[in-house]
């Protein structure tokens, strides 16, 4: 679930209150929903949006030059990236970016072609599409794990915690229940496969909507169009779909 449903989560500093509204994905299993958190505030807005915006304006200002709008757009990513460093913040939502803009950069110098700028983004898109519909039709819609997960407290920490009890043998004790058991515990539960069912098809819609918008665009080659519609699709339609879900999975139905 990626644009930043596509970009890493970012992590909640140490000075942000325990009872603040999460960001990312992590919102899902709050009590409260901030959309403006959701998205990392106005920094993480803007390292979303500021490299793709860069490029479409530096296109439809040097076209046919195509070289101008790769290298600015990398050169956006790359202060977004300097500038974590400098203030010694997170990095792992800007790299990740400049990972996604390194892509999409190399594959339109290589190709030629402007729009394969986005290539790499709407092939992503794509294949979130099959996995979640995926999920659904085998009856393991993806939101569940998701959202079970995080209510467990199964943080990398704890995944890696459990890996290193099995790898010594540690057997657990009876008041220790596995965190791993959440996973599928609610799978038995009716309310919460359809509940989890609606959820998860709120972001095959999203990834639907990207395709059937900007899949035309592509192959027409209409730069100006498919780079503000990339805009529009990603962060705000990502936090719209953030926001469904999180109001779909907030109250936990009775059996």
């Amino acid at each position: 679930m990626s644009e930043p449903a596509r970009r890493d989560v970012p992590q909640q500093s140490s000075d942000t209150p325990a009872d603040a509204p999460a960001r990312g994905v992590r919102a899902l299993a709050g009590e409260e929903f901030s959309a403006a958190q959701a998205i990392g505030g106005v920094r993480g807005l803007v390292e979303a949006v500021l490299p793709g915006l860069v490029f479409v304006v530096a296109f439809v200002i040097f076209t046919p030059d195509l070289m101008i709008p790769l290298v600015a757009s990398v050169v956006a990513a790359l202060v977004l990236v300097v500038a974590r460093l400098v203030q010694r913040t997170p990095v792992t939502q800007a790299l990740g970016g400049l990972l996604g803009i390194a892509i999409g950069v190399l594959w339109a110098w290589r190709s030629g072609e402007a729009e394969n700028y986005y290539a790499g983004g709407l092939l992503l898109n794509a294949g979130y599409l099959v996995v979640l519909l995926g999920t659904i039709v085998a009856r393991r819609p993806a939101v569940g794990y998701v959202v079970e997960g995080l209510r467990a407290g199964l943080t990398p920490e704890a995944v890696k915690a459990e890996a290193n009890r099995a790898a010594d043998g540690e057997e657990r004790k009876d008041d220790q229940p596995s965190p791993f058991a959440a996973l599928t515990a609610w799978r038995d539960d009716p309310a919460k496969m359809r509940m989890y069912a609606i959820a998860t098809w709120l972001w095959v819609g999203l990834f639907a909507l990207r395709l059937a918008v900007k899949t035309p665009l592509y192959f027409a080659g209409d730069i100006a169009w498919l780079g503000t519609f990339h805009l529009l699709l990603g962060v705000p339609l990502w936090a719209l779909v953030l926001y469904l879900t999180w109001y779909v999975v907030r109250r936990r139905p009775e059996r």
